[in-house]
């Protein structure tokens, strides 16, 4: 494997580290305070199990996937999907939240559930999050150069190695670094909007794909591997990161202060 492949797969899997550390901070802090009526022993043991069947799935799906991802239809499905979550995540926070959408301390308090039906909640949910942050980094890795070593379904090894260990990072990082990702969302608020637009992003990498695909072949078979394609899809990646991070306007020290001291409390 020569530097060049490697610096390509280095960065392709940074990429998807940042990704799925922004994106599983806000699905960690859910998870938490699903388990947060439990007794504290239960509470980490209701995480551990759920977290496990999380595992078991992304992998088992990895597979599933790494075997329909040439078919274009499901390449095509997979698309609207990431474009869909994007959307709704960005309406609903910039267009219905600002307009003042239902008030959540108006909703009433539901019965708290036992042990094992909090598991199975949080199992559902672990499953939830893992289709979108699946589907997108095996929309970012399908544009990676073949390595040759080998193929896992219609993947190169190297493309299913680079989304395994993404989604690996991706559950210990909702596990163990989960708090540090959402101070840093508070802190920088305009982070989790750059999030929502890189997985609509990489919905768009996912239909250029499509169209490229020898069945349609709308576009040219080679042009979403081209060197072109390649530079233009991160430069506007890094760009999209680099607004989140600037244009976000950070809060009050002591309302920031808060804000930890009650994240820390949840998770």
């Amino acid at each position: 494997m020569d530097v060049a492949l490697i610096l390509e797969y280095s960065w392709v899997l940074l990429v998807l580290i940042a990704l799925e550390g922004v994106l599983s901070a806000d699905n960690a802090l859910v998870l938490a305070i699903m388990v947060k009526h439990l007794p504290e022993e239960e509470r980490k043991k209701a995480l551990l199990y759920g977290l496990a069947g999380a595992f078991v799935f992304r992998f088992a799906s990895l597979f599933l996937i790494s075997f329909l991802v040439d078919v274009w239809q499901i390449q095509a499905i997979g698309a609207l999907y990431l474009l869909f979550i994007a959307l709704n995540h960005l309406f609903r926070k910039h267009v219905v939240n600002k307009h003042g959408g239902p008030d959540k301390d108006k909703k009433k308090d539901r019965k708290k559930s036992g042990f094992w039906p909090t598991v199975i909640k949080v199992e559902l949910a672990d499953i939830a999050f893992a289709v979108d942050s699946i589907l997108a980094a095996v929309a970012l890795a399908m544009a990676l150069t073949p390595t040759g070593l080998g193929m896992v379904g219609s993947l190169d090894v190297g493309q299913f190695a680079v989304v395994f260990i993404g989604g690996l990072v991706g559950l210990l990082i909702m596990r163990f670094a989960a708090t540090k990702f959402v101070v840093l969302l508070e802190k920088r608020p305009g982070l989790e909007s750059a999030a929502f637009i890189i997985v609509g992003w990489v919905g768009v990498k996912l239909v250029v794909t499509v169209l490229a695909h020898p069945e349609l072949a709308l576009i040219d078979s080679h042009f979403p591997h081209s060197t072109g394609w390649k530079v233009f899809f991160y430069s506007v990646l890094v760009l999209i990161v680099l607004a989140g991070w600037f244009l976000s306007k950070e809060k009050d020290p002591e309302e920031l202060a808060e804000k930890k001291k009650e994240i820390k409390e949840n998770l």
